[in-house]
């Protein structure tokens, strides 16, 4: 049978308050940022349905103030025009802070969630026929934009169904995106534990201090022959975040860096080595080699140390920064070289703290690779589900909610 529910078809412009673009760049410049403050988005922010906290920048309150229209609040749903297209995001109720700054990168939405909810909104944007919708004004020079970016999301158009029905979609979806969000929340803490483990490795001054090229190969030799299929990992599926890659595809091997299970991956090039796309990679078959983009740089344990190690010196702050330290070439072209990384001065962990750092750091990779799979599952459960449940092709008129808290906006 099919859903019950009327669907009206309806612009943007009829169920929202106010849309509004981010600051000009010269409004903010790198002077701005200071250690505490008036949090600032960018597009990593956006990776998801909902806005996350990590990595942000701050301006001090008189600066955010002065920015107007550029703040953004719980509740808000903020799209990317200019950059990374095609994300759109909603700020949770148990987000971090209460106000952000968007970027010149962003325009901002408030919902009139007495029409339509806010998460709503977002999903529906997530679904093909919505991200066809949000990409259909895109220029196609330069850096990728929308044209006119807030009048022209203002004119499309939703099929929309009643506020109580949006909710009814909602709470059909939550049990997936919260298992989601426990899963990543817990990546998250087994991450900050392996990097405090390695972190008072480097701060024990009883420790050697050792070149990086005496218990780490740089660069190895891995075999993949031209033309072979093969799993690849671009650049652009690096996270910026955790461990676990985005995404993957399977393509003609024909030329790039060479990987496999053990190593760590990381860019070298500017701007991503700054913004730290780093991976470990645990997630291949036995004896199955992998490549990416050419502007990675592999470290591969040479035994002395547990390979988790090395992903964690790729996450470590006096690592990036060296490694920023020693780009060379020219303006927005720069990148280090293998042989700068091979030089990196480190303390070598006592061998009761190479094995105590294996006896956590192994698990919980492992425990990390379980539930970033898991998560990947899941997110083509949702995906699945997304389009049936916003065209009424799945009703669920007849599911039975609790009552719907006045913070419905859950964390993704």
């Amino acid at each position: 049978m099919g859903c019950e529910v009327r669907f009206v078809e309806t612009a943007v412009e009829d169920v929202i308050t106010d849309i509004a673009m981010g600051p000009f760049g010269s409004n903010i410049k790198t002077n701005c940022f200071v250690s505490e403050g008036i949090p600032v988005f960018n597009g990593s922010n956006l990776t998801g349905f909902s806005t996350n906290d990590k990595a942000l920048r701050y301006v001090t309150p008189e600066k955010a103030k002065s920015l107007g229209n550029a703040l953004a609040s719980r509740g808000d749903v903020v799209v990317t025009h200019r950059g990374t297209l095609g994300q759109i995001a909603y700020i949770p109720n148990d987000s971090q802070y209460a106000n952000y700054i968007i970027s010149q990168s962003q325009f901002r939405v408030k919902c009139n969630q007495n029409k339509i909810l806010p998460e709503y909104l977002v999903y529906y944007f997530h679904t093909p026929l919505g991200q066809w919708k949000l990409l259909s004004n895109t220029t196609q020079t330069g850096v990728p934009a929308l044209s006119r970016p807030t009048s022209t999301f203002k004119k499309l158009s939703i099929e929309l169904p009643p506020v109580s029905y949006q909710a009814q979609v909602l709470e059909t979806l939550q049990p997936i995106q919260r298992k989601m969000a426990l899963n990543q929340r817990t990546n998250d803490y087994l991450e900050r534990c392996c990097q405090a483990l390695f972190d008072d490795i480097q701060n024990d001054h009883t420790n050697e201090v050792i070149q990086l090229s005496d218990v780490a190969a740089v660069n190895p030799k891995r075999r993949l022959s031209k033309g072979s299929l093969a799993r690849c990992v671009e650049m652009s599926n690096l996270s910026t975040r955790g461990a676990f890659p985005n995404d993957w595809c399977r393509k003609a091997y024909n030329g790039g860096m060479k990987f496999m299970n053990g190593d760590t991956i990381l860019a070298r090039i500017t701007p991503c080595l700054e913004n730290g796309k780093t991976a470990y990679i645990n997630f291949l078959d036995e004896g199955e080699v992998a490549f990416g983009s050419t502007e990675y740089i592999v470290l591969a344990s040479e035994g002395l140390l547990p390979a988790e190690f090395f992903y964690f010196l790729a996450r470590s702050r006096a690592f990036v920064s060296y490694a920023t330290n020693h780009m060379n070439g020219s303006s927005g072209r720069q990148r280090v070289s293998a042989g700068d990384i091979e030089t990196y001065r480190l303390r070598v962990p006592s061998s009761d703290q190479a094995v105590r750092f294996a006896i956590f750091a192994q698990p919980a990779m492992e425990e990390i690779l379980n539930h970033s799979l898991e998560n990947r599952r899941l997110s083509s459960l949702r995906d699945a589900l997304l389009p049936k449940l916003m065209s009424g092709e799945i009703d669920v008129s007849k599911v039975e909610l609790p009552t719907l808290p006045n913070n419905h906006l859950y964390v993704d």
